[in-house]
């Protein structure tokens, strides 16, 4: 791996995006308009209360679509191809992106964090700072989620396919919807082992404490951890064209 190689790669990605309206407008616009629409049908006090794990569910999911997409359509279009021919290991072209999209997820959580805290009145016990961190790293799991499943589909249909398969399961089983330990047994075991339970959780423990505690630190550490294994199992998976 090489960093003048990962870098070149970043680079390529963000001039690319410079000149992507729609995908920029899907990455900065649409998660605003999400949270204000929220904002406009829950109260003050249901805003608080869903506001905060939503800041960073909707940037996972429009992280997942795009970098899932985008991915495929270097190898489909033969760009990988040609970029793998030249000194470029796949984990420099995996990494390059993940920095290129972890750059825009920062961006990203940023804004929609800073609407949401300062126009739409969103208000948690914590830190707000702490929402916009787990924000982020849920932006940031998304963008290695979308790297990772890249790899397994064959068009670009295929790829938002696995949204209902890998996402939509974690927002019934994280705790969002019905708290962790009231779920049968089964259910509690395969929450353990999704990553954005953690999210969650992190979430919750600042919307209900003032103090930053050992817990909320370790679960965001899950959460960065889950995101390190699927870029290295990205890299792995990783084909140089669709068959």
């Amino acid at each position: 791996m090489s960093t003048t190689r990962t870098l070149a790669t970043t680079n390529r990605v963000l001039r690319q995006l410079r000149h992507d309206p729609r995908t920029l407008g899907l990455l900065l616009v649409v998660p605003v308009v999400l949270m204000a629409i929220l904002a406009w049908i829950l109260s003050d006090q249901q805003f608080d209360r869903w506001g905060a794990p939503l800041l960073g569910i909707f940037p996972l999911i429009v992280m997942f679509l795009v970098t899932s997409v985008a991915t495929l359509r270097e190898r489909s279009s033969g760009t990988l191809e040609r970029l793998l021919t030249m000194p470029l290991a796949k984990s420099d072209f995996v990494l390059g992106y993940a920095v290129a999209f972890g750059a825009l997820a920062i961006v990203q959580g940023l804004v929609v964090s800073g609407v949401c805290f300062g126009l739409l009145g969103l208000d948690v016990v914590g830190s707000p700072w702490l929402v916009v961190l787990v924000a982020v790293a849920d932006g940031l799991l998304g963008t290695a989620l979308g790297l990772f499943v890249s790899a397994f589909a064959a068009t670009e249909f295929q790829a938002v396919q696995f949204m209902p398969a890998l996402l939509l399961p974690q927002l019934l089983l994280c705790g969002l919807i019905v708290p962790r330990d009231q779920m049968p047994t089964v259910a509690q075991w395969i929450s353990n082992v999704i990553p954005l339970s953690y999210a969650i959780d992190a979430t919750q423990r600042v919307t209900t404490e003032a103090s930053v505690t050992v817990e909320f630190w370790g679960d965001l550490l899950v959460v960065a951890g889950f995101a390190v294994v699927l870029l290295a199992l990205g890299a792995a998976t990783l084909r140089r064209r669709t068959p």
